[in-house]
């Protein structure tokens, strides 16, 4: 008998993430990190920002450079967060602190319009309409995304916050 669900595809979905390093050689890891999601199954890159030189939140460490991706992705939410997580422990991410320093942060930030809240994972990022660090660069590849909570572009967003301390 045929079972629909074996042959079912994923509607290929558009993900935003953001990407943070502030430990080792930031530049290159993050580099790299976008070398290796981009060669991962169901994952192609569609456009990254410009890495940009941010301020750290939390205990004293060394300045971030962050940035933004913008993925085409046939996986579910939770598969592509474990996805991440898996990239992040191969690049040496160790979790020790909270807001601590680290070799590679990768976040989901949006997953087309998806509201989620679970344990693990919410979408939209808990915390992108409070970050310019996060805003700035996915205003920069993806100015006209509409957050679903707020009901406002990425760019509108951005213009929110003061991103003074966001440089690149």
């Amino acid at each position: 008998m045929y079972n629909s669900e074996k042959f079912a595809t994923t509607k290929p979905a558009l993900s935003a993430i953001a990407l943070g390093s502030n430990l080792g050689d930031s530049r290159a890891i993050l580099e790299a990190a976008l070398s290796r999601i981009d060669q991962t199954p169901g994952i192609t890159i569609k456009a990254c920002s410009s890495w940009y030189k941010t301020a750290p939140i939390g205990p004293a460490q060394p300045d971030f450079l962050n940035g933004c991706a913008l993925l085409e992705v046939e996986l579910s939410a939770h598969k592509l967060l474990e996805t991440l997580l898996g990239i992040e422990q191969e690049f040496g991410r160790v979790r020790l602190e909270h807001w601590g320093p680290r070799t590679l942060d990768l976040d989901i930030i949006l997953f087309d319009d998806l509201i989620l809240e679970t344990p693990d994972l919410q979408i939209p990022h808990r915390l992108m309409r409070e970050r310019a660090f996060v805003l700035v660069p996915l205003a920069q590849i993806t100015p006209n995304w509409v957050e679903p909570v707020s009901g406002l572009t990425v760019s509108q967003l951005a213009q929110r916050l003061d991103c003074s301390g966001v440089s690149l």
